[in-house]
């Protein structure tokens, strides 16, 4: 960040505060003042609801909001608000002075955002560990029984982390309109904000759906990834922070395209990671899509590979394999040469590297200033790698 003088501070100086959580390797070359200051306006905006909610109930704010208020602090890589931070910069907002250090408080509220999905994610797939630690409804029934609480523990857990989440995505809101953004501004992103949430929700949703219904199509797997993964993870972010900057409709148009081939190439690589992957760098066990069932496109591509080839022993240990909550460490060995086998996880690699070639061509196709066109570059090699 550029300093224009003694006493003028850059915006990440206005928001940074002491925070625990270190900066990931990506955000080391360049972005890691901007994680401090979405890590410091997210402290102090929780730290002032939590302030308000003694008001409320002494139980409340130790058994809902803490755990919200841990679970947003203790993790997370600010992916989203970074790039609605980059948005912001592409479309020719200023790194300095008190309307971008408002952007930056704005920017942040789509970790909480970001919060409400992974906690209601984790409820809905009955995932026990997020982030190397428990689920927060895992947690949250270790409490009731812990404290001794009549009636079904899980029931309980699954419940206050439904409430969790939806805390989650309030406060997301609150903090958005009340970040200090010009009233025009915030309206004309509010586009950009509906459409990451609604598609989220959208995407969750066909991810139950095409789980339940067992569905082997790589279109709808695509889809799901677009509207639950790329959608908020980058695009929605990305065309946020440039509407927010007045963007033209080109540039917008640019980003967005842009956010839509990272995205997918980003949950594509976190699929693989997703059963190829180890704990100390998923944060979750090995192989739990295949014990959620998750068709994805990399399971979904391996099917069809195995079909079209004639090999219905295969084809038959994948399905079996899907969906098995006590898979072992034998059958998900075997399941991993299988996608190996077949040819499906070099497909994928493949598409990855087509995807991310085709996002920085979209950056191209328009005039962004710099430092943000090198930046966006340099972040669509670290998301495909996870360097994240």
């Amino acid at each position: 960040m550029t300093r224009t003088g003694d006493h003028a501070a850059s915006a990440v100086d206005l928001g940074r505060a002491d925070t625990t959580t270190a900066p990931e390797p990506v955000f080391r070359a360049g972005d890691a003042d901007v994680v401090r200051a979405v890590d410091g306006h997210l402290a102090r905006y929780l730290a002032d609801r939590r302030a308000e909610s003694l008001d409320l109930d002494d139980s409340f704010t130790t058994e809902l909001v803490d755990p919200l208020a841990a679970f947003v602090r203790e993790g997370g890589k600010r992916i989203r608000p970074l790039f609605a931070w980059w948005g912001w910069r592409a479309a020719g907002g200023a790194d300095t002075g008190d309307e971008a250090d408002a952007v930056l408080r704005a920017v942040s509220a789509v970790e909480l955002v970001h919060a409400c999905a992974l906690v209601h994610d984790d409820v809905m797939d009955d995932s026990d560990v997020r982030r190397g630690r428990p689920a927060v409804h895992v947690a949250m029934e270790t409490m009731h029984r812990d404290a001794g609480m009549r009636g079904d523990g899980a029931g309980f857990g699954r419940s206050v982390a439904i409430l969790v989440g939806d805390l989650a995505l309030c406060w997301a809101d609150d903090m958005l309109h009340q970040s200090g953004v010009p009233h025009e501004k915030l309206h004309r992103a509010g586009a950009a904000w509906r459409a990451m949430r609604t598609e989220m929700m959208a995407g969750q949703f066909l991810d139950l759906r095409n789980q339940a219904a067992g569905s082997e199509s790589i279109e709808s797997a695509l889809r799901v990834n677009l509207l639950k993964t790329a959608g908020y993870t980058v695009q929605q972010p990305l065309r946020l922070g440039a509407l927010l900057g007045g963007a033209s409709r080109e540039v917008t148009a640019a980003l967005h395209d842009y956010g839509a081939d990272l995205g997918i190439a980003f949950q594509l690589r976190d699929d693989l990671l997703g059963v190829f992957g180890e704990p100390e760098t998923t944060g979750k066990p090995a192989g739990d899509d295949i014990r959620e069932g998750k068709h994805t496109v990399l399971v979904n591509e391996a099917l069809r590979l195995a079909d079209t080839e004639g090999r219905p022993a295969a084809s038959a240990t994948l399905r079996a394999a899907l969906g098995d909550a006590d898979l072992s460490r034998e059958t998900l060995a075997e399941v991993r040469d299988l996608l190996v086998e077949t040819g499906a996880v070099a497909l994928v690699e493949r598409r990855i590297e087509t995807l991310a070639a085709s996002a920085v061509d979209r950056l191209s196709t328009v005039d962004l200033p710099e430092p943000a066109a090198a930046r966006l570059r340099t972040l669509a090699d670290a998301m495909v790698r996870r360097d994240v």
